[in-house]
C-alpha cells in the first residue's frame, strides 16, 4: 500500500539533547525523558548514543523511525551503558524520511569518536558537500548534518582540541544551527553567531545537560543554568564548564527565529529570557486590539492556539472555552492510506465538543495558515457543530518567503497567502472575517531581543540561496 505522510500544518524543526555525568552514572535514562519533552519537535525518528569516559569509551547507540516510546524499551536503556550521551528528535527539513538519516551521527575517525546532534539547516550544505566529495568523502546519509560531521572531523586532525575544531567548521558553515557534541571526553554545545535555533544549559548534582528547550531540563529534575549565547561554544570536561564567544556576531545582527515563541516551543519553556507562555498572552492581547470582533466566546485551535486565545479573550473581555476535543496519541504528522481521505485526517487529531459552540459566535485563535486546508477543515466543523459565525485570528503574520535554517515552510507556491490576498484567503476557508498578526507587534512577543521574521518579511539575517534545500541531496 503506498502510504503518504500528511502534515497537519507546519513541519517542525529537530530537538537536541546532550547529557555528561561526572561520576559515570548512566546518562541513558535522563537522555531518554530529555528528548520525551521535546518530543514536539519533531516526531520522524529519534536517537540515543552514549559513550563510557572511565571505561574502553566505546559508542552505543540506539535509533530509528518513530516516537520516543516507539523506538527504545526499557532493556534498551539498559544496554545504553555509559556517562555522556547525546540525543535527538528529527522532523525531516533536509534529506528525506529514511531510517539511515536518523540521528545522532557516529563517526568513528583516527582521533577517536564524534557523537553529533544537529538542529537547523545549513545554507550552503550542497557547496560543501560537493568540496568533500571531490576529496574523496562517502556520505551515508542525506542529511546536511553529516556535511557539518565531516568538516569538523577533518580540523580535529589539523587542531589540538576538539572545540578548536568546531570553531575552524563554524567559520565554514552557513546557516541555523544548534549543536550538541561528544568527544571521547567531552560535552560540547554549539549555536550559530546569529541565534536562530535555540539551545540551554542545565545542571543536576555532577550532572551536565544541554538541551533545545528549558522544558526538557526541567523534566530531568534538572536546574536552568542559562541559554548557550549566539556564537558561542561551551565545553563540559571532568575540570567544569568552558565558554569560547570569539565566533559572535554584535547583537543588533542576531535573529532568533520569532517562530519559536509562536509555534515551535512548548508554553513552558523560556528561550533568552523571554516565556514562551507569555509571548502568546501578548500576541493573543495584541491580536484583540487590531481585531476585535462582537463575539461570544474565544477558542483556541490545539495546542499552540491555546495561549494566544486565552490572551485575546482576557484583552476583549468575551469569555474564553474550550472547543476541541484533541486526540493526544496522534503526533503533529500521520500516515494515512489515500489522498482523498485528506479531509478526515483533522477529525481523526481534533473533535469539536457541540454543546460549547452551539448557537453562538466564536473568535477562533491558531498561530499560522500554511496552506489554508486544515483551517478551512476546523471551520466547516465548527460550523456543522452548530456555530453561528467563526472569526478567524492568527498569532503569525501571512507566510509569504520560504525558510532555509530549518523551519518546513514550504516552496512559495504552496503558500496560500503568497498568491492570495487576506479576502481570498478568508473567503477559501469559509470564515466570517480573518485578522493576521501585524508584522510590526512581533516585537511585543520578543521584548528586547533581536529576531529573524523572513518568513514574513523577506528580510533574511544572511545571503541565502535562491532554491529550495529540502531535496538537495536526494
Amino acid at each position: 500500500m503506498n502510504y503518504e505522510k500528511v502534515t497537519t500544518g507546519m513541519g517542525e524543526e529537530c530537538g537536541v539533547f546532550g547529557a555528561y555525568d561526572m561520576e559515570g552514572g548512566s546518562v541513558a535514562p535522563s537522555i531518554y525523558y530529555g528528548l520525551f519533552a521535546l518530543q514536539h519537535r519533531g516526531q520522524e525518528s529519534c536517537g540515543i548514543a552514549v559513550t563510557d569516559t572511565y571505561g574502553e569509551r566505546k559508542v552505543h547507540s540506539k535509533k530509528g523511525l518513530g516516537l520516543v516510546n516507539e523506538v527504545f524499551a526499557e532493556e534498551d536503556l539498559e544496554a545504553l551503558g555509559g556517562n555522556l550521551g547525546v540525543g535527538h528528535v528529527r522532523y525531516s527539513t533536509a534529506g528525506g524520511t529514511r531510517a539511515e538519516n536518523a540521528m545522532p551521527l557516529v563517526l568513528n575517525y583516527i582521533k577517536g569518536t564524534l557523537i553529533i546532534a544537529h538542529n537547523g539547516n545549513l545554507t550552503n550544505a550542497v557547496k560543501l558537500r560537493h568540496e568533500l566529495e571531490y576529496t574523496g568523502a562517502i556520505f551515508q546519509t542525506t542529511i546536511d548534518s553529516e556535511v557539518l560531521a565531516y568538516h569538523i572531523a577533518r580540523e580535529r586532525l589539523k587542531t589540538g582540541t576538539a572545540e578548536e575544531a568546531v570553531k575552524n567548521a563554524m567559520k565554514k558553515i552557513e546557516g541555523g544551527y544548534a549543536l550538541v557534541i561528544s568527544s571521547p571526553r567531552k560535552l560540547i554545545g554549539v549555536r550559530d553567531p546569529f541565534g536562530l535555533k535555540p539551545l540551554c544549559i542545565g545542571k543536576r548534582g555532577d550532572t551536565w545537560f544541554l538541551a533545545s528547550e528549558s522544558c526538557a531540563i526541567a523534566a530531568v529534575d534538572g536546574e536552568f543554568v542559562r541559554d548557550v549565547k549566539p556564537g558561542e561554544i561551551v565545553s563540559f570536561t571532568k575540570h567544569g564548564m568552558k565558554s569560547d564567544m570569539s565566533m559572535a556576531i554584535e547583537p543588533g545582527r542576531q535573529a532568533r527565529c520569532i517562530f519559536e515563541y509562536i509555534y515551535f516551543a512548548r508554553t513552558d519553556s523560556t528561550i533568552d529570557g523571554v516565556n514562551v507562555y507569555h509571548a502568546r498572552i501578548t500576541a493573543g492581547r495584541a491580536l484583540a486590539q487590531c481585531y476585535p470582533v462582537e463575539a461570544d466566546l474565544v477558542v483556541g485551535v490545539p495546542d499552540s492556539g491555546l495561549v494566544a486565545a486565552k490572551g485575546y479573550s482576557e484583552q476583549s473581555g468575551i469569555p474564553y472555552g474550550m472547543a476541541f476535543h484533541k486526540n493526544s496519541y496522534v503526533g503533529r504528522t500521520f500516515i494515512k492510506p489515500k489522498q482523498s481521505q485528506r479531509e478526515s485526517s483533522v477529525k481523526i487529531k481534533l473533535n469539536v465538543i457541540e454543546e460549547v459552540v452551539k448557537g453562538k459566535r466564536i473568535v477562533m485563535v491558531d498561530d499560522s495558515i500554511v496552506r489554508g486546508t486544515t483551517c478551512a477543515n476546523i471551520i466547516k466543523m465548527l460550523k456543522k457543530a452548530g456555530a453561528r459565525e467563526v472569526h478567524v485570528r492568527i498569532s503569525s503574520p501571512p507566510f509569504l518567503y520560504p525558510c532555509y535554517f530549518g523551519t518546513d515552510v514550504p516552496s512559495n507556491e504552496q503558500l496560500i497567502a503568497h498568491s492570495h490576498s487576506e479576502e481570498e484567503i478568508r473567503e477559501m476557508i469559509g470564515a466570517d472575517s480573518l485578522g493576521y498578526m501585524k508584522l510590526e507587534r512581533l516585537r511585543d512577543m520578543a521584548g528586547e531581543l533581536s529576531y529573524c521574521d523572513a518568513c514574513f518579511s523577506g528580510n533574511y539575517p544572511m545571503e541565502v540561496p535562491g532554491e529550495d534545500l529540502s531535496h538537495a541531496f536526494e
